[in-house]
């Protein structure tokens, strides 16, 4: 199943290694219930990556980029962007040598002093490669100068910017939180497809209940450029900043609360200056999310389910979401049933690169066709541990994998992990655990663990879990004289 997160279109025509822990860190002791986890040693430190590919501001050939339609303006709406043009801004990332335009955002100066809020998304590639890429803004007059990256905040795609003119006191950022009520009108603005600025007009819809931080949901159309855009009330108070739609929906849009806005002008104001490099500070944010992200995920024991004999642990909950599928009906020489569970939302670190991700998969195959000969080889080629790192990533370091046979309390796995170092952001991993029963020849269970973004312990500590949870069902033997 694809990952559900791949719904999400992050607008950014902005929208574009790990030191090892020491060996007496790197595998903690398992619990006594649970089995000893393949413990691979952590990739060593490499130099940094290349520079992250760029989302074009256009489809590529042969692609397409369904949008909504921005309706006509009413009369409100007319109103409140005549008000409000002369603090719009278009905000450019442009490659340093021959100055040409990478991507496009939007954003909005902040009251009267000269703080642009954007998205991070938006100027992630100047956080992360400044030898590379440089940004500048254009208003509604045509008017351009450099910008200034101040702060940014990964975990809410958010970034602050300092520019060389100072707003006119229409956009306003509450002090304190702003309370919406359900259907309240709200205005987004920004320059869509980079064809011009605009005003969309739409309803708040709540609280997005299964992403990891807070969303408000945003009935009217975003499009690709509109991205880092303020969305107001009919006075001008920021309610949001516009930050992505669903690609499988119309007018379903989100934006970043206010609240984290306010925040990060906090830190804005209390810094003596803006970073020199950013990545340090980006790989903090990281590892702040998945302490939380770990936590919550193991904060109870893992649910379990039957899948034919075996038992498979998994996690649904408000930010994984579990779905099953069956090949039953199709002629095939087997049968495959499959459950697959994910996390809906990940942190966006690049244009080729999210991270602060979970997500696992149970396949029970088996075959009345088949001899054991022709299922083993079945069973090998569909576990697919010679696949990993086949494809190169120049994000990460290269895979190291370890094999081994365990034991839960009922079951006989193969199990192999595989880990891979972030590159730019040093104490950060890429977990993966395949697990295959070895128990019965006529039938396999073969699962399959992925983390994203952890600290090598919080991997083990995952991973850990996870195996610890497989069993098989036992069957009682009736007692005598009882009906079956």
């Amino acid at each position: 199943m694809k990952r559900i997160f791949a719904a999400f279109l992050l607008f950014c025509l902005a929208a574009g290694a790990a030191t090892a822990p020491p060996p007496d860190q790197a595998a903690p002791p398992a619990r006594a219930a649970a089995p000893t986890v393949p413990a691979p040693a952590p990739p060593p430190h490499l130099p940094p990556s290349a520079p992250p590919g760029a989302t074009p501001s256009a489809p590529a050939p042969g692609e397409t980029d369904t949008q909504d339609a921005l309706p006509p303006p009413s009369s409100a709406a007319q109103d409140l962007y005549a008000s409000a043009r002369g603090d719009l801004l278009q905000i450019r990332m442009l490659l340093k040598n021959g100055r040409t335009q990478s991507t496009v955002g939007s954003g909005f100066l902040v009251g009267t002093g000269n703080l642009v809020v954007t998205n991070y998304h938006v100027v992630s590639q100047m956080a992360l490669d400044p030898d590379v890429y440089t940004a500048e803004f254009v208003d509604t007059d045509g008017s351009s100068g450099p910008v200034e990256l101040m702060a940014v905040d990964v975990l809410h795609d958010l970034a602050v910017l300092r520019v060389k003119r100072e707003g006119s006191g229409f956009f306003r950022v509450p002090e304190r939180p702003l309370r919406l009520t359900q259907g309240q009108r709200l205005y987004s603005l920004g320059n869509p497809l980079d064809l011009g600025f605009a005003i969309s007009e739409g309803a708040y819809n709540g609280v997005v209940t299964r992403s990891f931080y807070d969303q408000l949901m945003f009935g009217g159309p975003i499009n690709s450029g509109m991205s880092g855009g303020p969305s107001v009330t009919g006075n001008g108070t920021v309610a949001g900043v516009n930050v992505s739609k669903r690609r499988d929906g119309e007018s379903v849009s989100f934006l970043v609360p206010v609240k984290y806005v306010q925040e990060l002008l906090h830190k804005v104001d209390s810094q003596p200056a803006p970073p020199k490099d950013f990545n340090p500070l980006i790989a903090a944010q990281l590892l702040e999310h998945q302490r939380a992200m770990v936590d919550r995920l193991l904060e109870e024991p893992l649910a379990i389910k039957s899948m034919g004999p075996y038992l498979v642990p998994v996690r649904e909950s408000g930010q994984l979401r579990c779905w099953g599928r069956s090949n039953v009906k199709a002629e095939t020489a087997y049968t495959l049933d499959a459950m697959s569970c994910a996390m809906e939302s990940a942190i966006y670190v690049s244009a080729s690169q999210q991270t602060g991700h979970v997500s696992m998969t149970h396949q029970y195959i088996r075959s009345d066709n088949l001899a054991r000969l022709p299922f083993a080889a079945l069973a090998s080629r569909l576990f697919g541990a010679g696949q990993q790192g086949s494809v190169i990533d120049t994000r990460m370091t290269k895979p190291v994998c370890t094999e081994r046979f365990v034991h839960t309390r009922t079951l006989p796995l193969r199990a192999v992990t595989c880990v891979r170092a972030y590159r730019k952001f040093e104490g950060l991993y890429n977990f993966t655990l395949l697990a295959a029963s070895t128990n019965a020849a006529e039938s396999s269970l073969q699962s399959r663990l992925d983390v994203s973004g952890v600290s090598y312990e919080n991997g083990m500590r995952v991973t850990r879990a996870f195996l610890g949870s497989f069993g098989r069902s036992v069957r009682r033997t009736p007692p005598p004289g009882s009906k079956p």
